[in-house]
């Protein structure tokens, strides 16, 4: 017999011999499916997170800070420095002129609807060019604010997360009372965690009137962002720090992502020890409970390397279907489901939601297989090691 043929005859042999020991092999498959569901579940808090910060990112919008600051909690340009900055080069104009919104960047407090706390939620004061900067800000009810006036729009992930943000509602923030007259999406994006206002009206309201916190600009292609930030570093009136806005929310969600990436591993690790305890005492069982049928084979000319192999087949498929079952679970109990975070940068609320993707998926299953293996190499060690008389004398 060939060893090819070996194997697969052993395993199937295997395999079709698990509904006698259904009672271990489904509480390893279960235990694996535990490791797998919560490690995809936590990544996908980690991945969700990072999708929220750069999905509606683009390529074409640059994001202008002072010099050495890394969010824009820790930035300040002056009014005559935003007015320089619009007129660099390589801006798209609009029929009001540049495309171009010097911002501000506030933190409120505000009740959350679940726990019914206060937390942190960002309110930035805009130009009227913010909305076609960003290209991907659409009012799905009411409408937008008016400038000049004291109103607000509110983005859909807060509108969702916290209380007093319907619109028609009115709502005091600092020294002034604001009302609502619109919620909108940004594609699922950052901004629909915060509020709007007119940059104008909250500047006073909140003593921000000698300048602003950063300038959001639309290129007119993407391949002219080097020249935009080059004409604006090189300009002795100007401090700033210039990054495409892709790049700028991307740094913004490392130190979340990794931080939530860490604890996940580390906590699917510790479980994963057990689940490999479970394969193993599994395999064990198989083997012992076995002996006599694989010192057959082994007397009728089978290799030790097909034995072996064709209990690491069984363990790893085990693992698979535990690692399968705790995949689905987790997509279907997770993906999509919105929640809200810290954003360690801004100390703020970021609305978003699970997401698990193909990759994390793929990922899961890698690490249930892993599982398997390590789970199964010991057990089929010792049935090939296994002497044939003394397996055969076995009851």
């Amino acid at each position: 017999m060939s060893g090819l043929y070996q194997v697969i005859s052993a395993a199937l042999f295997n395999l079709r011999s698990l509904p006698e020991r259904k009672g271990s092999a489904i509480t390893a498959a279960i235990g694996i499916a535990g490791v797998v569901g919560v490690l995809v579940g936590v990544l996908a808090i980690a991945e969700g997170f990072r999708k929220a910060m750069t999905v509606s990112a683009s390529p074409e919008v640059a994001v202008v800070l002072r010099s050495g600051a890394d969010s824009e909690m820790t930035s300040g340009l002056e009014r005559e420095a935003t007015r320089v900055i619009s007129d660099a080069p390589g801006i798209a104009r609009g029929a009001n002129g540049p495309l171009t919104s010097a911002e501000l960047f506030v933190i409120i407090n505000l009740p959350n609807r679940k726990t019914g706390t206060d937390a942190n939620v960002p309110l930035r004061g805009v130009q009227p060019g913010a909305f076609e900067v960003r290209g991907n800000v659409e009012i799905v009810e009411g409408r937008r604010f008016e400038t000049g006036k004291n109103e607000i729009i509110v983005g859909a992930g807060a509108a969702r997360s916290f209380i007093g943000l319907e619109v028609g509602k009115e709502i005091k923030m600092g020294q002034v009372t604001w009302t609502v007259v619109g919620i909108f999406t940004a594609e699922g994006g950052i901004a629909e965690s915060e509020i709007w206002s007119d940059a104008d009206v909250l500047a006073p309201a909140y003593n921000r009137s000698e300048g602003f916190q950063s300038v959001y600009v639309r290129l007119t292609d993407k391949d002219v962002f080097e020249d935009f930030k080059d004409t604006l570093t090189a300009d002795p009136k100007l401090s700033v720090k210039v990054s495409r806005q892709s790049d700028f929310y991307e740094e913004q969600a490392t130190i979340m992502t990794d931080f939530i990436t860490k604890i996940g591993v580390s906590i699917a690790v510790l479980m994963a020890l057990g689940a490999l305890f479970g394969a193993l005492n599994t395999m064990y069982s198989a083997v012992a409970a076995r002996t006599r049928e694989i010192s057959t084979l082994r007397a009728l000319g089978f290799g030790t390397g097909p034995v072996v192999i064709s209990v690491l087949v069984e363990s790893v498929m085990l693992s698979l279907l535990g690692g399968a079952i705790g995949a689905i679970a987790a997509y279907l109990l997770f993906d999509g489901y919105k929640a809200s975070t810290m954003n360690f940068q801004t100390f703020s609320q970021v609305s978003f939601a699970f997401s698990v993707t193909p990759r994390l998926l793929l990922n899961a299953i890698l690490f249930a297989t892993a599982i398997g293996l390590f789970g199964g190499i010991f057990p089929a060690i010792r049935s090939a090691r296994l002497p044939i008389a003394s397996g055969l004398r076995e009851s």
